[in-house]
């Protein structure tokens, strides 16, 4: 049974830095799609940043450039969410997803994970 689970989340101020993990358990994913979305309070899901199963090469949202880093360790079979420079507007669950097409759409994954608490105050 594949299981993913989120960790590091939690209440930070604004400027600081996190550094979110997906742990995947049942399988080894080390050439797979893998994908980052989060949901804030009242927005629908959004795309954060993927990493392509054909290539491994990590691409983000347009919006999520610069403060994100998606990178991962294939041999913790874990992948990682860096974020700089935390806004208030970051604040939202995170989510990892793996599996299936990948890309940005989370229906496109095969696997999801429950999901980590970001908040930042101001």
């Amino acid at each position: 049974q594949v299981q993913l689970e989120e960790s590091g989340g939690g209440l930070v101020q604004a400027g600081d830095s996190l550094r979110l993990s997906c742990a995947a358990s049942g399988r080894t994913f080390s050439r797979d799609a893998m994908g980052w979305f989060r949901q804030a309070p009242g927005k629908e899901r959004e795309f954060v940043a993927a990493i392509r199963w054909s290539d491994g090469t990590t691409y983000n949202a347009d919006s999520m450039k610069g403060r994100f880093t998606f990178f991962r360790d294939n041999v913790k079979n874990t992948v990682y969410l860096q974020i700089d420079s935390l806004k208030p507007e970051d604040t939202a669950v995170y989510y990892c997803a793996v599996g299936g097409r990948g890309g940005t759409t989370w229906g496109a994954y095969s696997y999801w994970g429950q999901g980590t608490q970001v908040t930042v105050s101001s």
